[in-house]
């Protein structure tokens, strides 16, 4: 990747994205809250004062299943260029990951059951190095496929042993 710069990716997850991922929020959020809920009516007193707490602290639950799915969106970007796959992700604390081309040696689709029911998809691409794969989530299903279509072609024509 000689004379090559990498600016900020441009492509986001598909806006489908933010409702896939509120959906996987809640599910893990409602329990988490239900929990705090029947606990303090089953193991307590019920001082008012401590059902305000669990209140709260439910209403945080689902606050932070309702917000982390925008603010992930409004942060994760991704970009394939004739060089290389690079993403971005975090909310703090920024992760760019980069493949060149030539590194590549797989690409997967991966599409779950709730993935399916947004038409949603995720393409991995598992390279040389000890960092590990990188993912670009939430992707289109069509454009995930065409995207590892993509990729597969450009890393066949990319010279080196992908080690």
């Amino acid at each position: 990747m000689t004379g090559t710069s990498i600016r900020p990716p441009r492509n986001r997850a598909d806006p489908r994205a933010v409702a896939w991922w509120t959906v996987q929020w809640l599910i893990l959020m409602v329990p988490v809250a239900a929990t705090a809920g029947w606990a303090y009516w089953t193991f307590t007193d019920r001082p008012v004062w401590l059902g305000l707490v669990v209140a709260a602290f439910g209403a945080g639950c689902l606050a932070l299943a309702v917000a982390a799915p925008r603010a992930s969106y409004r942060v994760e970007r991704w970009e394939v260029t004739d060089d290389a796959v690079y993403t971005r992700k975090g909310w703090l604390t920024h992760t760019w990951q980069v493949a060149p081309m030539s590194r590549i040696q797989r690409i997967d689709t991966a599409r779950g059951p709730v993935q399916r029911l947004f038409g949603l998809a995720d393409v991995t691409v598992t390279t040389a190095s000890s960092a590990g794969a990188i993912t670009i989530a939430a992707l289109d299903h069509q454009l995930a496929a065409d995207l590892a279509e993509r990729l597969t072609a450009r890393t066949q024509a990319t010279p080196g042993d992908a080690t």
